[in-house]
């Protein structure tokens, strides 16, 4: 088995071709199925299963190919770090950040990489959080903050921040009276709201809420796409239920946003930084890490990321 043929069978699981991947790979086709051939010889399972209708892979061929995923990531991550000027930190990291973190925490964190450490190539991925945790436990990710720490216990968590979620809605909304700074739980389920799908953490946290007091509220639509769901919000379809880092979303129209307590329920939700096993964390990724960490303290202490308190 050669690093070759594990990229070969890694594109054609993702193209689900062997035609496909062989144009894909510059490759011949026969030329491809022959290494793909001595492939399954050498682990003595059938890898793929193939139809009139392309390829997908077995049991045996889906473990092998998140294993050989995370094998030729760390060999382009290698790569990349001898291929750099010497001098300086340097690497890649990857981090995962759902959606209203990015909203909060992207830009300043990016631009903070990349005046203390050039060297350090980041890739940053948005993402749901279940989607995020996926990539973290098939090792496609360095780092993420999520809502919840790893059930499989493969991955480090660390508390980061607890976030209150807040009813949002337009200053121009007649949907509830603008001297009110707070707002009680039975009367947001009056409101016509606009939520993340029920598969969502946030979803299923403000489900709980409202069942723990028999209430039912009133969803409009369910969208998972955060400048969509703002941008309808803002339209007057609806208002929703968020961390005040969404309206980091809105910079272009900040003050046109307002931002109402739950006063009859304690509606938070908890943030934590995952990272992969402190024996795979290069030096670049503890960085990557400790910037992160501090870039959150000096946006929370600063005031610029409201709406939160830090946990350590």
């Amino acid at each position: 088995m050669d690093l070759r043929q594990l990229r070969y069978f890694a594109q054609i699981v993702e193209s689900g071709s062997l035609s496909k991947a062989a144009r894909i790979l510059f490759v011949a086709q026969p030329a491809l199925s022959q290494q793909i051939a001595k492939l399954e010889g050498e682990v003595g399972k059938p890898l793929l299963d193939r139809t009139t209708r392309g390829v997908t892979p077995t049991e045996n061929g889906l473990a092998l190919y998140h294993h050989a995923k995370f094998m030729l990531r760390q060999l382009d991550q290698a790569l990349k770090i001898a291929r750099q000027e010497a001098g300086g930190l340097q690497g890649m990291v990857s981090i995962g950040l759902p959606s209203t973190t990015v909203a909060a925490l992207g830009l300043p964190l990016v631009k903070a990489l990349s005046e203390k450490y050039p060297g350090i190539l980041v890739n940053v991925i948005e993402g749901l959080s279940g989607h995020l945790g996926q990539m973290m436990r098939l090792g496609q990710l360095d780092l993420a903050v999520l809502f919840a720490p790893d059930p499989s216990g493969q991955s480090h968590a660390a508390p980061l921040l607890e976030e209150e979620l807040f009813v949002i809605l337009p200053m121009k909304s007649p949907l509830f009276p603008a001297s009110r700074e707070t707002i009680t739980l039975a009367e947001v389920a009056e409101l016509p709201l606009i939520l993340p799908a029920g598969v969502h953490g946030l979803r299923r946290r403000v489900s709980a809420a409202f069942e723990s007091q028999n209430l039912t509220p009133k969803v409009v639509c369910e969208i998972d796409s955060l400048s969509l769901l703002m941008d309808c919000v803002y339209e007057g379809m609806g208002a929703t239920i968020k961390p005040m880092s969404a309206l980091h979303q809105e910079r272009h129209r900040t003050a046109e946003w307002r931002a109402l307590s739950i006063s009859d329920a304690r509606l938070r939700r908890r943030n934590y930084l995952l990272s992969v096993a402190p024996d795979r964390l290069s030096p670049a990724a503890v960085a990557v890490a400790t910037e992160l960490r501090e870039t959150t303290v000096r946006l929370v202490n600063s005031g610029e990321w409201r709406g939160v308190s830090l946990r350590t």
